[in-house]
């Protein structure tokens, strides 16, 4: 019997043993899996992750080829291209209802300052993301499992996360297809999550998101583009005047054409 009960322990410890190793040896494909999916369902946009390397032993990794696209409505390819993002995991706390993150550092990221009648993408996307947050939270007071922006299931604590050397392009079609560029402030976010004891992945997406769109419209005031406008406007004026012997309902549409695009494209720009 004992000899039976010392079998039978030995087998489940060698699962159990064989599970842990097959977890960790996957941490990769695990990761990438995770980002697609749960970046995709959270902003609603197509989100790739070409290469995800993780240390199994230090939790230390790096992500490579990260590219989240654009919500419905915008041309632009993407809204950021992050071309490495490197992590340091806490692996103790793998397994466990929060996932430690000890430090992110996303290196000169690309990001795509899209603007619509409704706002910039990055304000769509925070939109998004936050009407995930809100129905995660209906779905898991209703007792149903909630997706990705739940506030069930594992959660994160980001100690620290940096955005280093990072770029804002502007495509201002408006102003003769000019693709404007400007350099992004850097980010340093601390302690994520880890005053409500872990926070989901839509919460620090919105946080993540709220700090970039904040440090990208500095970034995009700083190019100046009310001077741009006003100088258009002043030519739109030019041409109204060289016109000035032509009808008067030539002029009059001119004018109202000049006034109302540099008010909407200066309301659109924040200016």
């Amino acid at each position: 019997m004992k000899r039976g009960l010392l079998i039978g322990g030995g087998v489940v410890a060698v699962l159990a043993v064989a599970a842990v190793w097959l977890v960790y040896s996957s941490l990769d494909s695990l990761v990438r899996a995770a980002v697609e999916k749960y970046g995709s369902e959270i902003t609603r946009t197509e989100v790739r992750l070409n290469e995800a390397v993780i240390s199994a032993t230090s939790g230390e990794g790096v992500l490579r080829g990260l590219k989240m696209g654009n919500p419905r409505g915008f041309k632009s390819d993407s809204a950021f291209r992050l071309g490495e993002v490197r992590v340091r995991i806490d692996i103790d706390s793998l397994g466990r209802d929060t996932v430690v993150i000890k430090q992110v550092v996303i290196t000169a990221p690309e990001i795509t300052y899209e603007l619509g009648p409704d706002g910039s993408n990055i304000d769509a996307i925070r939109r998004n993301v936050e009407s995930a947050m809100g129905a995660g939270a209906g779905r898991a007071q209703g007792g149903d499992a909630p997706k990705g922006g739940g506030e069930a299931g594992t959660k994160l604590v980001i100690e620290d996360l940096y955005v280093l050397g990072g770029k804002v392009g502007v495509g201002a079609t408006a102003l003769e297809g000019e693709t404007l560029s400007a350099a992004l402030p850097d980010i340093h976010l601390t302690g994520i999550g880890r005053d409500k004891g872990g926070a989901t992945p839509a919460e620090v997406l919105d946080r993540v998101i709220g700090a970039v769109g904040q440090a990208a419209g500095k970034a995009v005031a700083s190019l100046g583009l009310g001077k741009m406008l006003d100088a258009a406007k002043e030519q739109a004026a030019g041409a109204t005047e060289a016109l000035a012997k032509g009808t008067a309902g030539a002029k009059d549409l001119l004018d109202k054409g000049a006034t109302d695009a540099g008010g909407a494209l200066k309301k659109l720009f924040g200016n």
